[in-house]
């Protein structure tokens, strides 16, 4: 309780939603406040009083920050009179360090507050014992509801939260604050797309700060919210600093046993982690192909166990049979088309060729010996509109829509949306597509020209609505699952990093993952073993496995050998046909991940289990003496009946989550994952993309949206 007090208020400042003046307060009428402030038992008491004296209005409801924001400049200037005042007193300018941190919850008075320097008044606190987890407190509150340029700031602090944490190795308490508070700024900093500016990646001293983050995770006693947002705070850096993280074994170890934990937010977040490794130093995937490598591996034959595997599929159904057959077959029409000039008859055979494989439209052209020099030379004067067979298409497109037969426009669009693929004119080529699923929506090869766009949300639900045609060749259909997966395995693990367990956008991006699965699983039991996107899938199909079955899979990842055998045939397959797998990102995190896992379990089974003894414990961070600390004041915020709770403060929860609400995010005709379905309007249950897939669902559906 605050001590003895004198009655007279005639020296305070008037209240500043009265006052319109900027009057400032003298120093020497801040006496009776020290002895008040001084006589006062804990941070939470001497805030009071010093709002009491300041006259402040209730900063704990939206109304009394509306009051201070209104009067911005009265309220600023009476504040900083005693600040200054009193600089050296550390109870006064801790106490109003607690003010400025509560005013923080409205963004648009912390961005003020942060023009005037609230930063510089913070941290020199966090030096003084009787102020640092006060100041710590308030980082972590202005971190959490800060923008990206306030964290950015702060971020810059890196080192002196560094500092204290070295210097305190047994404080937890503080550990855990300046861990949070770091892994919001430094998050703003460095991890994003572009290279972050070299200050940042200095002010994180990541040779430092990740031995330190560690070694305070493995402490006895760290309370989930240190566990988890040191998780964090480790992911970060792993982008734009992978050089260096990559020399730190324990990082990656510790990110591959996360994998293990029993709470799918930290398994993902290390799936995160772990494929932002790899993301700058990968190769980009193979996306040519050379038909004379195709003929000469044929030619040398392949190994026995590997003919086995084929004739088990059915060779004739097997990618490398159907590409070297068509490429036959494209020699054969371009020569007849050089003999009969029909490109009407040549766009028939081409849009055939289309839909049997990827390689179908060979690149070549007439050639001819020149009888002076004999050498083999493109004959230019063939008598066709064109000399390379690639730039037949849009004139054999042109040719089928000039017949004008019913149906065939859909394979003049294909053969025009084929063409810009070729070109590398993938925009061209969507419009294309969408033109065509105007008048046909049924034609799959259009969804799957859509999946290849840069949109990935409109590329996942082509993909989904693709699958649902009645009619499609093999390969059209093992194109549409493969960017399923990739898509809605990408869309997942960012989704679940950017939100919270209980928000729609968290329990979408579950959906995401369980439907990358779902369609790995049917890839790699149906496609074909030399399919070129086999190893891709599988990469996702073994990552996707241990984030979401985490401690269900086995420590010795028998479950997965089967899909590591299946993965060792397709790279014998590419290596056999010319090409050696590319080290994309997801091989390289892959492999990363399987040669750790025994190991990396082993090392740190003891942290997993401290992570998953906890996770069910939601209490706010370092709630014990919250009078000393300010926890329970910041913490509390009324909002107005009527008024929009967009400051209230949130608290960086982690609990136990589970995929049951999945089917609520998919589309109940398609399977598309999305928080943006539409309720059928009679049953109310059955969810859908858009009225398309509820008027195809209807024949199925009728009968039980009528009950």
């Amino acid at each position: 309780m605050p001590g003895p007090r004198r009655k007279t208020k005639a020296k305070k400042p008037k209240p500043i939603v009265n006052v319109h003046s900027v009057a400032r307060v003298p120093s020497e009428e801040f006496i009776e406040l020290v002895d008040d402030v001084e006589g006062a038992e804990g941070w939470n008491t001497r805030v009071k009083v010093l709002c009491e004296f300041l006259q402040l209005p209730d900063l704990s409801r939206r109304s009394g920050l509306k009051k201070v924001h209104a009067n911005f400049n009265e309220a600023y200037h009476n504040i900083d009179d005693v600040y200054v005042a009193n600089i050296t007193n550390e109870k006064i300018t801790g106490a109003i360090i607690g003010i400025y941190t509560k005013m923080c919850a409205d963004a648009i008075l912390r961005d003020k507050l942060f023009q005037k320097g609230l930063v510089s008044k913070i941290t020199p606190l966090i030096k003084i014992p009787s102020t640092r987890y006060l100041a710590l407190r308030a980082l972590t509150t202005v971190t959490h509801h800060g923008g990206v340029d306030i964290r950015k700031e702060i971020s810059l602090e890196s080192p002196s939260l560094l500092k204290i944490m070295q210097e305190n190795p047994d404080d937890l308490r503080a550990a855990e604050m300046a861990i949070s508070t770091m892994a919001h700024a430094i998050g703003a900093a460095i991890n994003q797309e572009d290279s972050p500016a070299q200050k940042y990646i200095k002010a994180a001293n990541i040779k430092i700060l990740i031995p330190v983050v560690i070694d305070f995770m493995r402490k006895p006693g760290v309370t989930i919210q240190l566990l988890h947002h040191g998780l964090e705070l480790l992911t970060h850096p792993v982008l734009h600093c992978w050089n260096e993280c990559k020399t730190i074994a324990p990082l990656q170890n510790l990110l591959v046993a996360c994998l293990r934990s029993a709470d799918l937010t930290v398994r993902v977040c290390a799936l995160g982690g772990l494929l932002r490794l790899e993301a700058l130093s990968s190769e980009e995937d193979q996306r040519q192909f050379d038909p004379h490598k195709l003929m000469a591996a044929i030619e040398r034959r392949f190994p026995d166990h590997l003919v086995d595997i084929l004739t088990d599929y059915g060779s004739m159904r097997c990618d490398t049979f159907l590409t070297m057959a068509s490429t036959a077959d494209n020699q054969k029409a371009m020569m007849k088309c050089a003999q009969d000039k029909d490109l009407y008859s040549l766009g028939l055979k081409l849009a055939e060729l289309i839909t049997r494989t990827e390689f179908s439209i060979s690149e070549g052209g007439f050639q001819m010996q020149d009888p002076r020099t004999g050498k083999i030379e493109i004959n230019r004067d063939i008598g066709l509109p064109f000399i390379m067979w690639s730039d037949a298409l849009p004139h054999c497109a042109r040719a089928i829509r000039a017949k004008g037969r019913p149906g065939e426009e859909d394979l003049a669009d294909m053969i025009t949306a084929k063409f810009f693929i070729i070109r590398s004119r993938i925009p061209d080529a969507i419009e294309a597509a969408k033109r065509g699923l105007q008048r046909n929506p049924k034609f799959a090869y259009f969804y799957y020209v859509i999946t290849l766009g840069k949109d990935h949300y409109e590329g996942l639900r082509s993909a989904k609505k693709g699958l649902k045609c009645p009619k499609m060749t093999p390969f059209v259909c093992f194109g549409l699952l493969h960017r399923a997966v990739e898509l809605a395995g990408n869309l997942g693990v960012c989704r679940i990093q950017e939100s919270s367990p209980g928000d729609k956008k968290y329990d979408e991006g579950v959906a995401f993952l369980m439907s990358a699965m779902e369609d790995a699983k049917v890839y790699v039991t149906e496609a074909p073993p030399d399919a070129r996107h086999m190893k891709n899938v599988l990469y996702w199909y073994i990552c996707l496995t241990l984030a979401i079955k985490g401690p269900e899979t086995p420590a010795d990842l028998q479950e997965l050998q089967v899909a590591f055998k299946k993965l060792g045939y397709a790279d014998e397959f590419s290596i056999l046909l010319g090409t050696i797998p590319p080290k994309t990102q997801l091989r390289l995190t892959q492999q990363n991940i399987v040669k750790r896992y025994p190991t990396a379990v082993q090392e740190w089974k003891d942290l997993i289990a401290r992570f998953d003894e906890v996770m069910m414990d939601e209490r706010p961070i370092s709630l014990e003496k919250a009078e000393d600390d300010l926890a329970a004041w910041l913490d509390d915020l009324h909002i107005e009946q009527g008024e929009e709770d967009e400051c209230q403060p949130q608290r960086c929860s982690h609990p136990r989550v589970s995929p049951n609400t999945v089917a609520l995010y998919r589309c109940s005709w398609c399977g598309n994952p999305s928080a943006a379905l539409r309720k059928c309007s009679g049953c109310e249950k059955a969810r859908y993309c858009d009225g398309g897939c509820q008027k195809s669902h209807w024949s199925e559906h009728k009968a039980a949206c009528r009950t």
